[in-house]
């Protein structure tokens, strides 16, 4: 590793946890027919496995998240990202089920992605790093299953990218997934999304230190930009409704106005927090992939133009939520996957969750989500136990 690699990435790779080469420390081809190896993959695990292999959950996770779904998060000191979903009781209950949240390829929390050490030349790869997708995500992780000796998962489950994830498992390995579920996601990235993910990275890429994505050459890291970036994207995650109640047009200070560019405002000083916290955490050039990843992915595309075909003869059991105020992946586009897969014939359930708390609403406390969940885990635990 170069010794300009800023600290911030040693200690992400020093917490990362459990990881696994995969492929046999092969090259694995990657879909834009580069090849990419050795490829490490990070982990989390929970519960026991059963001696039959059965009952494994997969999860999936979104944009920003990581292999830290549950427990104390190794940098931020904050509870895992799906606490509310995952635990003893839980829907995804690990009284029961194993329990594994791989970190996705081009993550930067153990997994191989641009702040990796490229082989070949000694350091990180930087913008050397091929362009990623969600199928290469997918494969990776199919590659850490066979890694770890398991053929076929339960359920894959994820919200958002993970959801993503969850509708390509399904798609490329249906004989491996007994159930699926996909919350708050969609089988294309909209135009309006790809506009919100070019200005975040924009914003990384004018950042003076972001050095043409070497900035570890220099002993860099381009703060602000993905700071930015940051808070761009998380307005996209709330509502309209969620930021009023929270914040409404308080002020810092109730009495005062600094009459400058200062965050007068409660809701700035929140955008602020987060773009300041988040470059804690995670690596600019792994933003830059990771939307591009989601960018690129197009379901229907991959299946001629009929997303239909992505499902037909798949035994797979599907249950796609959405949340009534995401306008980032709004309920429109999970119905289209649900009408894609009926006309497949598949096996899918749907819910449409009322909730005002936007898309981020996958994240929260949202009892009528936590209920579905749950009951479809166990409905297909219990089938699968039945026909044993």
């Amino acid at each position: 590793m170069s010794k300009a690699m800023p600290a911030v990435h040693e200690l992400q790779e020093s917490l990362a946890g459990p990881r696994a080469v995969i492929n046999g420390g092969a090259p694995m081809r990657l879909e834009s027919g580069a090849m990419l190896g050795p490829v490490t993959v990070a982990y989390q695990t929970w519960g026991e496995l059963n001696a039959e292999r059965s009952n494994v959950v997969l999860v999936c996770h979104a944009l920003t998240g990581d292999q830290y779904a549950v427990g104390t998060h190794p940098i931020t000191g904050k509870p895992g990202w799906w606490e509310s979903m995952i635990g003893p009781g839980k829907s995804i209950d690990t009284d029961r089920f194993f329990v594994i949240c791989p970190n996705c390829l081009g993550g930067c929390m153990g997994t191989t992605g641009p702040a990796a050490t490229n082989p070949e030349t000694g350091e990180p790869y930087g913008t050397s790093f091929p362009v990623i997708t969600i199928r290469d995500m997918v494969q990776a992780q199919a590659m850490l299953l066979d890694t770890l000796g398991i053929d076929k998962v339960m359920c894959v489950i994820g919200g958002s990218m993970g959801a993503m994830q969850v509708l390509d498992w399904a798609a490329c390995f249906p004989e491996r997934v007994v159930s699926a579920v996909a919350i708050a996601g969609a089988a294309r990235h909209s135009a309006q999304n790809i506009a919100f993910h070019e200005v975040g990275r924009q914003a990384i890429m004018a950042d003076p230190d972001w050095c043409n994505g070497f900035y570890f050459r220099e002993g860099k890291r381009p703060e602000s930009g993905l700071s930015v970036a940051r808070m761009a994207a998380h307005i996209t995650y709330l509502s309209e409704p969620a930021l009023w109640r929270k914040f409404g047009r308080a002020l810092q200070d109730r009495y005062t106005k600094s009459y400058g560019f200062d965050a007068d405002f409660q809701v700035e000083s929140y955008l602020r927090y987060q773009g300041a916290s988040f470059v804690q955490r995670f690596d600019a050039n792994a933003y830059l992939y990771i939307t591009r990843a989601m960018d690129y992915f197009d379901l229907e595309a991959d299946y001629q133009g009929e997303l239909a075909n992505a499902f037909r003869g798949a035994r797979t059991r599907f249950l796609l939520l959405s949340f009534t105020s995401d306008w980032l992946f709004p309920t429109s586009e999970s119905k289209e996957v649900v009408r894609a897969m009926n006309r497949a014939a598949a096996n899918v359930s749907f819910v449409e969750v009322e909730s005002d708390k936007g898309h981020d609403a996958f994240l929260l406390d949202e009892p009528d989500m936590f209920a579905t969940v749950g009951g479809f885990v166990d409905s297909v635990a219990r089938e699968q136990e039945a026909g044993r």
